[in-house]
């Protein structure tokens, strides 16, 4: 975990998840869901980092959607990343079922400036981010998403396999409180 992942919780919590996600996956969008309510029931002990792994060959549209998520991120950092992740999942029906105006409507309905916006995303200048996000991933083990790893204290420790009940992911972290 650097300073270039887009983290939310405590920075500094003993407990990190990683999780590689893919915004037009449905099973990605249910655990999303699962790990904002981690998060809430978990306080300051768990943090989690949000990487791209957009299954291209599944999902067409995922690529350049996680390449919009960075250039939400571009006009307003981490915060904006994360409402514009969060609104993606609320608004997508999944599997490539997304029509394209909304990444631009997103970055609207959050309030940024959707001319810069829109140039960011045609320029294509995140996408080498994603790509090392996937990279990471593929080197770490992931074949499908979501996958995400238990961290404590910087050591992996655990594994999630895809979209597990909010009760099972609890559990993971309370064996490492």
């Amino acid at each position: 975990v650097g300073s270039n992942d887009h983290i939310l919780g405590n920075k500094n919590a003993k407990i990190v998840i990683v999780e590689y996600s893919d915004t037009e996956c449905p099973f990605c969008k249910l655990f999303h869901a699962t790990m904002h309510e981690v998060l809430k029931q978990s306080g300051d002990t768990v943090a989690w980092v949000y990487r791209h792994y957009p299954i291209a060959s599944l999902h067409s549209k995922a690529p350049r959607e996680a390449e919009a998520t960075e250039c939400a991120w571009e006009q307003g950092g981490n915060a904006a990343f994360w409402k514009y992740v969060d609104r993606l999942f609320e608004v997508t029906p999944s599997n490539n079922g997304l029509d394209e105006i909304e990444l631009t409507n997103t970055a609207q309905y959050l309030g940024l400036n959707t001319s810069s916006f829109y140039t960011c995303l045609e320029s294509g200048k995140y996408k080498n981010k994603v790509e090392s996000d996937v990279n990471d991933g593929t080197g770490a083990g992931v074949s499908g998403t979501p996958a995400s790893f238990v961290l404590v204290n910087g050591k992996v420790v655990d594994k999630i396999p895809g979209a597990v009940p909010l009760e099972s992911v609890l559990q993971i972290v309370d064996k490492f409180k």
